[in-house]
Order: C-alpha cells, then structure tokens, then sequence
C-alpha cells in the first residue's frame, strides 16, 4: 500500500510559504507607497510642484493617508510573516484596535482646522485658511506614535509556540 500523502503535503506547504512570501511582499509594497505618499504630502517639492508657505489641507490628507497605509502594511507583514495560521489573541486585537486609534488620533489633529475645532477654523465671513500649527504637528506625531506601538504590541504578543496545543 503506497502512501502519497507527504508528497501533497509537501507540495501544498511550498505552495503555502510561496504564498505568505507573495502576500508578505504586498505588504512591504503598500508600506513602501504609505511611505512615498507621507514623504510627499509633507515635502511636495520633491514631486516638482512649487514651495507655497505653509501646509495645506490636501497635503495634511495625503500624509494621513500615507501614514494609514503604512501602520497596514505594517500589520500585514507581521501577521503573515510571524503567526500566517494562526488566529489573533486577545493582546493583538488590542494592538490592531491601539494602532486604529492612533489613526485617528492622527486624522483628527491633522485636520482639526477643516473639522472646525482647530484653533484656525474656517468661519462663513472671513473663511480663514486652514494651517497646520505647532500643536496640530505635535498631535499628528502622538497618533502615529500610539499607532506604530499598536503594530509593536500586535507583534511581540502574538501566540507563541508553547501555546500551540499540536506541539505539546
């Protein structure tokens, strides 16, 4: 009687790590573009587009954006590259949640002017431009610091392999 099974599962764990690879890349490329898209929303002379004083709403948007796709992509790779079959405890929904809310921690000092509770915020008669101010910046930078340590925390509390009842 022949047995062919660890030939298919051989087969089918090579195709699995060929995958986690592909799906790992992805998520270093959504990273990456997070990042391009942060570098540019706060430096758009890099782009070509001429220097105009102060930050602009559109380049707050796009740095929040860059800044979500990166926290994400972060989160991917940790997901698929440390724990790729098995699900999330406790402790790291609670990281992606914490990174969640650093978000929009961010989102929400980022554009605090447009939202109308910014200490510059547009009025019907004398329709003030939005700025980014000192505490809008430092408000930004807590958000993607409470985030990044929502991706540190999904990491370092993942499930360990004394916890997985098929190695006992």
């Amino acid at each position: 009687m022949e047995n062919y099974y660890p030939l298919e599962v051989a087969r089918s764990s090579e195709d699995d790590a060929m995958e986690r690879e592909r799906v790992g890349q992805l998520a270093i490329l959504i990273g990456t573009l997070g990042l391009m898209l942060v570098l540019i929303g706060l430096f758009p002379t890099i782009t070509g587009l001429e220097p105009k004083s102060g930050i602009g709403v559109l380049q707050i948007l796009v740095a929040c954006i860059g800044l979500t796709l990166l926290i994400i992509g972060a989160l991917l790779f940790s997901k698929i590259t440390f724990y790729p079959h098995q699900s999330t405890n406790l402790a790291q929904q609670i990281g992606v949640r914490l990174s969640l809310t650093g978000l929009l921690m961010t989102g929400a000092a980022g554009l605090a002017d447009v939202l109308g509770f910014g200490s510059h915020a547009p009025d019907s008669a004398n329709q003030i431009v939005p700025v980014l101010g000192k505490w809008q910046a430092f408000g930004m930078i807590v958000g993607f610091m409470v985030a990044s340590l929502g991706v540190i925390v999904f990491t370092w509390m993942g499930p360990s392999s004394t916890d997985d009842p098929a190695n006992n």
